[in-house]
């Protein structure tokens, strides 16, 4: 986009970057959320299904696979690389790594994003900072911009730390069972480079336009997560439709979202003007 300054973008995000970090009664539960979805519960579930063993429970949950469809039970190894038979056991904490609790890789970094979207615009002006962020020498499309910055970090950041040792986790405990380290498999990479980011773009360009509008923190939660939500969905259920199979299937969800993305940030950029910055315009 011609004409944008980039200092002016990276100084917004940096200011609302170093709020957040002094902001414990925020981050904490954040990050307590996400040790629980990305490392606790996945540990606790993987270590009891492979330490089990060959008992009937498992062989009967193992079983449960077959209702997968055939571009996920493809997906699962029956034979390792060493020509060992994998047993179900393995297999069937291989399926759960891979299309149960991977797709938290997608609910997580849009929840933290869109908490702190909410509240990054129509929290300028209840703490009465709003005025000076309008009298700036920023624009407002660098605002914006900054404020997406800032409210995408947050996210993506825990997307990465949480998804790193989940993937160790994985391996650690589900690799031996099915012949080596497997994960993240290909289509996960693509999942999380090229998938994920625009899934939060579009949560986050609809979500900073409802905070430049209403009146109030609050009311910017509630009104964000009506919309977020429906977007986890569509997010969750992408990303296990991407992990049944379909080997081009990510590329062109991903050139799709990004399309939208492009869209709904040029539209909303026009919803940060000075004039809402300082109370003025502001109101559904």
């Amino acid at each position: 986009m011609p004409g944008l300054n980039t200092t002016q973008i990276w100084t917004v995000a940096r200011t609302d970057l170093k709020q957040l970090a002094q902001a414990r009664d925020f981050w904490f539960p954040m990050t307590l959320m996400g040790s629980f979805f990305f490392v606790i519960i996945p540990t606790i579930l993987l270590f009891t299904i492979t330490a089990i063993g060959d008992i009937a429970v498992v062989d009967q949950v193992a079983q449960t696979l077959d209702v997968l469809p055939a571009g996920a039970q493809d997906q699962i190894p029956e034979i390792t690389s060493s020509g060992v038979e994998v047993t179900p056991a393995g297999r069937t904490a291989y399926a759960l790594a891979v299309f149960l609790f991977a797709p938290v890789a997608v609910i997580v970094p849009l929840t933290i994003s869109t908490a702190v979207g909410a509240s990054t615009i129509v929290g300028e002006r209840e703490r009465g900072t709003g005025e000076f962020l309008a009298h700036s020498p920023a624009g407002a499309r660098e605002i914006y911009l900054g404020k997406l910055l800032a409210s995408l970090i947050p996210g993506y950041l825990t997307t990465v730390v949480g998804f790193g040792a989940y993937s160790i986790i994985v391996n650690t405990i589900v690799g031996p069972e099915v012949g080596g380290w497997f994960f993240p498999t290909a289509q996960w990479w693509l999942m999380i480079a090229w998938v994920l980011p625009p899934f939060l773009a579009i949560c986050l360009s609809l979500v900073l336009r409802l905070s430049a509008k209403v009146r109030s923190t609050a009311a910017a939660q509630q009104a964000s997560g009506l919309v977020s939500l429906p977007l986890i969905m569509i997010a969750y259920s992408q990303s296990t439709g991407v992990l049944f199979g379909a080997g081009y299937l990510p590329l062109v969800l991903g050139a799709v979202a990004w399309t939208a993305a492009v869209l709904f940030l040029a539209r909303g950029v026009r919803s940060v003007t000075r004039s809402r910055l300082l109370g003025v315009a502001a109101g559904m």
